[in-house]
């Protein structure tokens, strides 16, 4: 019965995608954006590759330091291993096994840690992020020349305080545990969104795109978090919606910010796809004496 719920799930998120990425067209010229994309730079193409990889690596950090939490002293060779069979799980095998179900699986079948507490830190580090692409889209809001923004700009400036509070008392109460590193891991899902920031930023560089750089890079954050809602295949859809209406709502060329979201989508294709070679050949987890 959970074998057909999951295959129903998968099949309804494909469904989602497709629908997604076919209302997108139906809005845009297809053209437009295969024009943009085949002006693409590669010397910017290249360095955006770069920095999302550096992003990756510092997440699979940030990972590691939450699993040290729990006495469970994972090499950082090994965790990056099974970090990059996770993106790739993540992204070509949704449906099936998920990275982060299939990292959580593997930690408590070897070591015996306790399911909750692997869970709780699995959830713990995807919170983290999230609240640093919260973070980082309040702060570009100040930077961006919009009424809504302009209006609001008191709330969304206690927004932000409210959020780091609320993820504070979240670990204290609920996760006491990982309270300790709670500060380190809120600088690694800083340097994180940092270096994806970057990325986006070359990737507009790449595209040859000089003005409105803000705007473009709050609906990157924006549309980063739409796209963890396990609504869609590896978020495809749900992020070009956002990139999509984001451009209509900032007034921006709406088939270039299409063009970012693909771009970023083939890059984070390419780099998960490096994890292919873990699922055959699956990384053995070392522990080091700490």
């Amino acid at each position: 019965m959970a074998r057909q719920r999951k295959k129903l799930l998968t099949v309804l998120k494909i469904l989602v995608s497709a629908v997604l990425i076919y209302f997108i067209f139906t809005k845009i010229n297809l053209e437009d954006v295969l024009g943009t994309l085949k002006r693409v730079n590669l010397f910017y193409f290249t360095l955006a590759l770069l920095f999302f990889v550096l992003s990756k690596i510092i997440a699979a950090f940030r990972l590691n330091l939450y699993f040290h939490q729990l006495n469970l002293f994972l090499s950082h060779k090994s965790n990056l291993k099974l970090y990059s069979l996770g993106m790739f799980y993540n992204l070509f095998l949704p449906g099936g096994i998920g990275g982060d179900a299939y990292k959580g699986y593997v930690i408590q079948k070897k070591y015996e840690v306790g399911t909750k507490k692997v869970v709780s830190v699995l959830v713990l580090d995807r919170l983290s992020g999230l609240l640093l692409l919260f973070i980082f889209a309040c702060i570009l809001t100040f930077k961006i020349e919009n009424i809504f923004f302009v209006q609001y700009k008191y709330l969304i400036g206690i927004l932000l305080v409210l959020s780091v509070l609320v993820f504070w008392l979240l670990n204290k109460k609920l996760f006491n545990y990982a309270l300790p590193i709670f500060w380190k891991s809120f600088g690694y899902s800083a340097l994180v969104q940092l270096a994806q920031l970057v990325s986006v930023f070359f990737i507009l560089k790449a595209l040859g795109i000089q003005e409105n750089t803000l705007p473009y890079l709050f609906i990157f954050l924006v549309s980063s978090i739409i796209s963890v809602l396990p609504l869609t295949i590896g978020g495809i859809g749900s992020r070009e919606v956002t990139f999509l209406y984001g451009a209509l709502w900032l007034g921006l060329i709406q088939s270039t910010s299409i063009s970012i979201s693909m771009l970023f989508f083939i890059i984070t294709a390419i780099v998960s796809l490096f994890g292919l070679f873990f699922h055959f050949k699956k990384p053995e987890l070392v522990t080091t004496d700490n």
